[in-house]
């Protein structure tokens, strides 16, 4: 890969699934004996990345705890978002003060990222550079998703993604921004979807279409439905 750093956000409150969120924060919820952040962390390094910076905010102890005591191959860097949460778009403006890397691959850690993800994810890559883009965002059409009470976000035409009544594709939880692009962001606390909607007006937001099941662990019904797997 030609992109050397990702983040994953792990600020959240993750409100969805309490009770369980109350005393873990939902990046170390365990998914198969195995927390969903180092499932994570195992994709990015089977990616070949030696970077990744996470950010924290909520229960935020116990991912340094976490951190701490693996032993990852990567170099982990752990970005505070400091006495107020930044939502997504303000936490990754903020990381990215921590990279000299001007493209960066993010990951959200609720998505159950198994390793079947890395061809898709090289793909993508490819498109990003071979097209010059400034965000792309990894997308499943809506019957892939194992929750099927997830409404769509997008559609997508020739890789182009639109906004229409169809929104056939979810987010999976995975994008390569560059940088420049959300250096023109000034707010400190701001959503990427407001960036996104920037895009698309300017049909300049590209997706990159995964074929693979989508597992979200979106509320506590659905983290339930998933232990029986």
């Amino acid at each position: 890969m030609r992109i050397n750093t990702a983040f994953i956000l792990c600020a959240g409150f993750g409100k969805r699934l309490n009770p369980i969120t109350l005393d873990t924060p939902k990046p170390l919820i365990k998914f198969k004996n195995i927390s969903v952040l180092e499932t994570c962390i195992n994709l990015i390094e089977s990616l070949g990345i030696q970077q990744i910076i996470l950010n924290t905010f909520y229960l935020k102890d116990q991912i340094h705890n976490f951190i701490n005591h693996k032993k990852f191959k990567s170099k982990i860097i752990i970005i505070e978002d400091g006495e107020n949460i930044l939502d997504t778009g303000g936490g990754i403006n903020n990381m990215m003060k921590h990279t000299i890397e001007n493209n960066i691959l993010i990951f959200n850690p609720d998505t159950i990222w198994k390793k079947d993800y890395s061809k898709e994810i090289i793909e993508m890559e490819k498109m990003f550079f071979f097209k010059k883009l400034k965000n792309i965002l990894l997308l499943v059409k809506k019957e892939l998703s194992f929750d099927n009470n997830l409404n769509g976000d997008f559609d997508l035409k020739d890789n182009l993604i639109i906004k229409n009544n169809n929104k056939k594709f979810i987010y999976t939880g995975c994008q390569i921004i560059n940088k420049k692009f959300l250096s023109n962001y000034k707010f400190k606390n701001f959503s990427i979807t407001n960036a996104w909607n920037d895009l698309i007006k300017k049909k300049e937001l590209y997706g990159f279409e995964s074929s693979n099941e989508f597992y979200h662990l979106t509320d506590l019904e659905t983290f339930k439905k998933l232990q029986d797997l």
